[in-house]
């Protein structure tokens, strides 16, 4: 176990936007330790760190939301300690031993100046024979600047907290474009990166992937677009089908066995619809029905009254009532009583509806399924990752809904200290970039020497990140500890719990 404050002293980042062929400069101020340092030309502006003091800080329970390898040392954090996730009964693994923590020295925040004019240098300051370069390649202008903009600051928070003085980070602005990502990895690579972190979206990480195999730099990237994954290439990305399955599972164990899918008629549904059908194969359940819809229509009417059958359950009603109408006994009258309050006859051939979308589109889709009596009462909604934003309560369809995501109190501390540095909350995807940085800067301080490898990098018990439990699988693909939530009106409920480890049974 060791400490951060020891390597803090004469740390120095690398942050030199570079700007190339269709690159934008990004202007960073990197919270630093005890003065400013100059780094070729770069200055990067430091806060004061707090004093080394005798406390004593041994015996401090792990904590979810630190990063090394779950079986393994975990590293301190500055931000306050959440509740770890408890296991449920099913759950076999031991809890890891408590461990020396020196969250003592980390408690006190950074504070974080006003931005200054964005820094420019052409070339890096020469390598030292311990220097570990990392590439950091995210869209810093362009449509996409925003996300990229804050992911950025979530890597600097995560080198922060973990990178020692070793450590010199290379950001290059992709433009959120294919090519602009193959020029920032070939000037990545050609600075003397070990390691690339990002890009952030599929085709830029398609882009990314040969020169980095190339130059055998290993790439943990932000897409979830399975076919970049696998030979050096790794994603962090929320993987719809892992989510559609635990989701799944979870109605199956309660009863469920007739499901139905509504999703968009893109590449994205038609995937999610895929993984949907062969869970429920696997399961034994029955996939009963599927519509899609054009992800670019004003309105979603057609779609929605095809999945209710309402024309014909609607026509049920109609004749039903007209034949109770034509008689004039107690019974019939009171039968007809009973009707007047439907919308429409017959039950739906099935128990558990999935809407594979997320933000206006939902909302606008959800609104629409009690309108042609798909009742929200009588037929359980499951949803995807997509739907872990906060609001989601706000359409009354939804509430008492299911989906799948990592556990939120993961991420609790994470988002009250981005909040209180750069004076916003973060957007979600964001601490994608601060697990990368963190297990990066993790690995670099390995004894021996940085440990890049895939044997690393695919440690089977996973590292803890601000989502929860997670790994690399030799593919390529992550694999992550998910929760069940509940749709609140006001706030979403975990009504099952994330692992701990991946020995723990997932219930």
């Amino acid at each position: 176990m060791f400490g951060f404050w020891p390597y803090c002293k004469n740390r120095r980042f690398l942050v030199a936007a570079f700007t190339g062929v269709g690159l934008a400069v990004a202007g960073l101020a990197v919270a630093g330790c005890q003065s400013p340092l100059n780094q070729g030309g770069v200055q990067v502006a430091s806060p004061a760190r707090p004093p080394a003091t005798s406390t004593s800080a041994i015996d401090q329970p792990p904590r979810s939301h630190d990063l090394p390898p779950v079986a393994g040392p975990r590293l301190p954090t500055r931000a306050p300690a959440v509740e770890a996730p408890q296991q449920t009964a099913a759950t076999t693994a031991v809890e890891p031993p408590k461990l020396p923590s020196f969250l003592p020295y980390l408690e006190r925040r950074p504070e974080i100046t006003a931005p200054q004019e964005p820094l420019r240098s052409s070339v890096p300051p020469p390598a030292t024979s311990d220097t570990v370069r990392v590439g950091l390649l995210l869209p810093l202008s362009g449509r996409n600047a925003q996300v990229g903009r804050a992911m950025l600051n979530a890597v600097q928070l995560a080198l922060f907290d973990f990178a020692d003085q070793r450590l010199e980070l290379l950001p290059n602005d992709t433009g959120g474009t294919a090519e602009g990502a193959a020029i920032a990895a070939q000037l990545a690579i050609g600075d003397g990166a070990s390691v690339i972190l990002g890009p952030l979206l599929a085709r830029s990480a398609v882009a990314v992937a040969p020169a980095a195999r190339a130059a055998n730099v290993p790439v943990i990237t932000f897409s979830n677009d399975r076919s970049v994954f696998g030979n050096g290439v790794y994603s962090l990305g929320f993987l719809p089908a892992a989510q559609i399955e635990r989701v799944t599972r979870f109605a199956y164990t309660k009863g469920i066995s007739r499901f139905a899918a509504l999703a968009p008629d893109n590449t994205y549904g038609h995937r999610v619809v895929d993984a949907y059908r062969e869970t429920l194969a696997r399961l034994g359940a029955e996939l009963v029905q599927v519509a899609f819809y054009d992800p670019y229509a004003q309105e979603f009417t057609e779609p929605v009254r095809i999945l209710a059958d309402y024309d014909h359950r609607r026509k049920a009603l109609l004749e039903q009532r007209e034949e109770l109408e034509a008689k004039d006994d107690e019974v019939s009258k009171m039968a007809l009583k009973r009707l007047e309050n439907l919308q429409t006859l017959g039950d739906l051939p099935f128990d558990a509806l999935l809407v594979a979308d997320g933000g206006e589109r939902l909302q606008s889709v959800a609104a629409l399924l009690p309108f042609y009596d798909i009742d929200p009462a009588k037929v359980r909604m499951l949803g995807t990752g997509d739907w872990d934003v906060p609001g989601l309560g706000k359409e009354p369809a939804l509430v008492g809904s299911w989906f799948a995501a990592p556990p939120p109190t993961a991420r609790t501390d994470f988002v009250k200290q981005y909040r209180d540095l750069y004076g916003a909350p973060p957007p979600r995807l964001v601490t994608m970039a601060y697990d990368a940085a963190a297990l990066v800067a993790v690995l670099a301080r390995t004894e021996g020497g940085p440990n890049f490898t895939a044997a690393a990098l695919t440690n089977p018990s996973g590292y803890w990140g601000r989502d929860g439990v997670f790994r690399f699988r030799a593919d390529g693909a992550s694999e992550r500890g998910l929760a069940v939530l509940q749709v609140g009106r006001d706030k979403n409920k975990v009504i099952s719990r994330a692992p701990n480890t991946f020995q723990a049974a997932i219930n």
